[in-house]
């Protein structure tokens, strides 16, 4: 299939841009400055010049397309209202698809949107859902929760690095699952009609709270943390005060989205259904505990090959 991804820059994006390559299809990847992305051509992949807040773009992008698969979300550094780059965006990205005559349509969710409609983001993805459901578009919503890639950042370089580890005061259990397999399922979508108009939860193997997140890098790096426990108070208060600058909208919304991660509650679900519809097998999922481990070799080696190469710059400048 002619397949057109959107986001395809992102840590997401990526990877089912190279999974649809490798699975057979043509992927073109609509991307705002396409220098930003050599990359993905050096893969294989055609890029297109587009923004989902300029429509006409879009027409261009869609030329030819059998299928679309959307994991746009706005960057932390926009400082627009997320309401205007993904809900806008979206809006405008659909009705191009019905232009375009393009009726295969993936979308990347989140777990539980529906819950949680006073966080921004998760009010869009909700939206979004029910547009989708309501529409004639052969759709598949995959709901994913967070990335693997996401727990490297936020636990395991600072318990390396041995600076302090944030984390909220009442952590939610989040199944945390690899951007490559959610990429298997998002590019599996494409070859299973029996997908076509239903929404699929998309999770890791298992639903880990921050602390026993930090004890896993501790574990495995030999090393101890310093974590520093945010009150769910503090984050509300911090998210009131922001709300009130309009250049700081874009910082109180992701504060927003921060009180989901500090619910208390689980973000998971059960994945057999998931697993059977897209023919994949559970065997093949990444496991955190593989995943932290397989980090930490790779940096720790590194680590200790520089330092051999230190000490044999030194030895070099000695006098015998």
């Amino acid at each position: 299939m002619q397949v057109l991804v959107v986001g395809g820059t992102g840590t997401l994006g990526r990877q089912i841009a190279r999974r649809a390559l490798d699975q057979g299809h043509e992927v073109r990847c609509m991307v705002r400055t396409p220098r930003n992305a050599p990359f993905l051509t050096e893969w294989g992949c055609e890029l297109t010049r587009g923004d989902l807040l300029k429509p006409a773009s879009l027409d261009y992008a869609l030329e030819g397309v059998d299928a679309v698969i959307d994991a746009a979300t706005s960057r932390p550094e926009d400082p627009r209202s997320v309401y205007q780059t993904d809900w806008d965006g979206k809006l405008n990205l659909l009705r191009a698809c019905e232009r375009a005559e393009v009726k295969r349509f993936v979308f990347l969710s989140l777990l539980d949107a529906e819950q949680h409609r006073e966080v921004p983001l998760m009010d869009i993805k909700y939206c979004t859902e029910k547009l989708l459901k309501q529409s004639e578009f052969d759709y598949t919503i995959l709901q994913g929760a967070a990335f693997m890639q996401g727990v490297i950042s936020q636990f395991a370089i600072p318990v390396l690095e041995s600076q302090t580890v944030w984390v909220n005061g009442s952590p939610t259990s989040i199944a945390y699952m690899n951007t490559q397999d959610i990429a298997r399922f998002a590019v599996a979508a494409l070859d299973h009609p029996e997908t076509v108009r239903k929404s699929f939860p998309v999770v890791g193997p298992k639903a880990w709270n921050s602390g026993e997140v930090v004890q896993l890098c501790e574990r495995v790096a030999e090393k101890s943390a310093r974590v520093f426990r945010v009150p769910s108070a503090i984050m509300r208060f911090t998210e009131g005060l922001c709300s009130f600058f309009e250049p700081a909208v874009n910082v109180a919304e992701r504060l927003a989205f921060a009180e989901v991660v500090g619910s208390g509650g689980s973000m998971d679900a059960p994945m057999e259904e998931s697993y059977k519809s897209f023919g994949i097998d559970p065997g093949e999922i990444t496991h955190l505990e593989d995943y932290i481990q397989e980090y930490y070799d790779t940096i720790l080696k590194r680590l200790r090959a520089m330092e051999a190469d230190l000490d044999r710059e030194t030895k070099k400048k000695l006098p015998f």
